[in-house]
């Protein structure tokens, strides 16, 4: 491990970040309400979507650090940073979420038809398929997530706390998709208000568990992409209702207390964690 002198400017980056993407997603959200141009919508969603990334490309190749620049692309594109070891998380800690979740909603009148595969996707995106969108959104979310603003948080605080921190803020980033016509965001809010604060709180813990799956393959974003993807697919895959999801929160919010406190000399190390591996 590599210790990093590099001054992180995490306030300029979340700044920037917000900025862009909500201007773009605010714009976004208006052209899909206008019938002769709605399907266009995604052209101002997708370079919103890679605002995080963009930005952390950029504050990292104007940062003059080579040995930023040299960790950034070796957790980029080194495969060998994932652990064997830490597949079976990969794999299976959110399948295994969802099939609890409805177990769970089974007592409390959730349908066993949950099981069942879900008939199509639960959101529509317009001239992006959507199987697609969610394999970029999962991509260009952690290159730019993992790639600074992470790293800006924890070279700041404990595991804990920027992991906690990061996730607040992530889930806030999202809330501009609750104006965009057809969005998921869009399709939960307006079904129940309740379900969609189920969406923004369910994040947090979420963003907790990929910030642990990221630190133990030694930051590999790479870990961080296939983990977010497994993850949208598994909220997809099975016809698990808006209920059941609210279930899962808890069961996710339990899941990071259990890493927590088998791992805890890792979120509460008595020195500060190193933010760099050698190539």
């Amino acid at each position: 491990m590599m210790i990093s002198i590099y001054k992180y400017n995490p306030k300029v980056y979340f700044v920037t970040t917000f900025i862009i993407t909500y201007a773009l997603w605010f714009a976004g959200a208006y052209v899909s309400f206008q019938d002769d141009i709605s399907e266009l919508y995604m052209l101002f969603m997708l370079p919103g979507l890679m605002a995080p990334f963009l930005i952390s490309l950029g504050m990292i190749a104007t940062s003059k650090d080579s040995d930023l620049k040299r960790d950034f692309l070796n957790r980029l594109i080194n495969p060998r940073l994932i652990q064997l070891k830490m597949l079976p998380a990969f794999l299976l800690i959110m399948p295994l979420s969802v099939l609890a979740s409805i177990v769970l909603s089974l007592p409390l009148g959730g349908s066993i038809s949950q099981f069942q595969f879900a008939d199509g996707f639960s959101f529509s995106s317009g001239f992006v398929p959507v199987l697609l969108l969610l394999l970029l959104a999962a991509s260009f979310e952690e290159l730019g997530w993992r790639g600074y603003a992470f790293d800006s948080l924890q070279s700041r605080y404990n595991l804990l706390t920027a992991s906690i921190m990061f996730s607040i803020i992530w889930s806030l980033w999202h809330l501009p998709l609750i104006l965009v016509n057809n969005s998921y965001q869009y399709e939960i809010f307006h079904e129940s208000i309740w379900f969609g604060v189920n969406f923004y709180v369910s994040i947090i813990p979420m963003g907790v568990i990929i910030s642990w799956i990221c630190i133990k393959n030694r930051k590999s974003v790479i870990a961080a992409i296939l983990f977010h993807f497994i993850a949208n697919m598994s909220q997809e895959i099975l016809a698990m209702s808006q209920t059941t999801k609210c279930i899962e929160t808890v069961v996710l919010a339990v899941v990071v207390a259990v890493i927590v406190i088998l791992d805890k000399e890792m979120f509460f190390p008595i020195k500060k964690a190193s933010c760099m591996v050698k190539l």
